[in-house]
């Protein structure tokens, strides 16, 4: 395995979950469904804990935590992209269409912090000792509330178009309600769904 990529990685994985953190708090003023803004603060509080973990990895991987790298620059516009993006939302003084591109905002973090855990978790395995231990244990609490987060708010994103466009909307969604925490399972869940509408 290559030391510089994951160097970069967990640096990465690191300002992504720093950026996300800022994305909930901005999100989290543009929702207006009471279980989505229940939902989101507790994926905020996950996210600031994610923080502190991936700060730990790289006091156990011995990798400076201010670090920048072109990889953690690009994190951090991607970020401030999506920030901008639901500002300029909220501003735009319709409430519907700005928690819709909040949640938009949610559904694309949450994409790279899944993706960034699953190659983590990955990484681990050809990892040895403390480092090895450290980042498996951090991979086994952090990637079940990834993928929570993800088919969650995938779900409430889809949801509420559907009310947006005047289509009949499950809200919380059917991920919501059902708990899911794997893709299968959101897949399940839309189609049954999807029969009953």
């Amino acid at each position: 395995m290559k030391t510089k990529q994951l160097t970069d990685l967990v640096l990465q994985s690191l300002e992504h979950e720093m950026v996300g953190v800022k994305i909930y708090e901005t999100a989290l003023a543009s929702a207006r469904n009471d279980s989505l803004k229940r939902e989101w603060g507790r994926y905020l509080e996950q996210t600031e804990a994610h923080v502190q973990m991936l700060e730990e990895i790289c006091a156990v991987m011995k990798i400076d935590p201010h670090l920048q790298t072109p990889g953690r620059r690009v994190v951090r516009a991607v970020g401030a992209g999506l920030l901008e993006a639901m500002k300029v939302a909220k501003a735009g003084g319709d409430p519907r269409a700005a928690e819709l591109v909040a949640c938009e905002a949610v559904v694309l973090a949450e994409s790279k912090d899944h993706l960034d855990w699953e190659l983590l978790r990955k990484c681990a395995e050809h990892l040895t000792g403390t480092e090895a231990d450290t980042l498996k244990s951090a991979c086994d609490t952090v990637e079940e509330q990834e993928d929570e987060h993800l088919y969650h708010t995938k779900g409430w994103c889809r949801e509420l178009w559907f009310d947006a466009l005047g289509l009949e909307a499950l809200l919380p969604p059917p991920e919501e309600r059902e708990h899911v925490k794997t893709a299968v399972a959101a897949a399940r869940a839309q189609q049954a769904a999807d029969k009953h509408r």
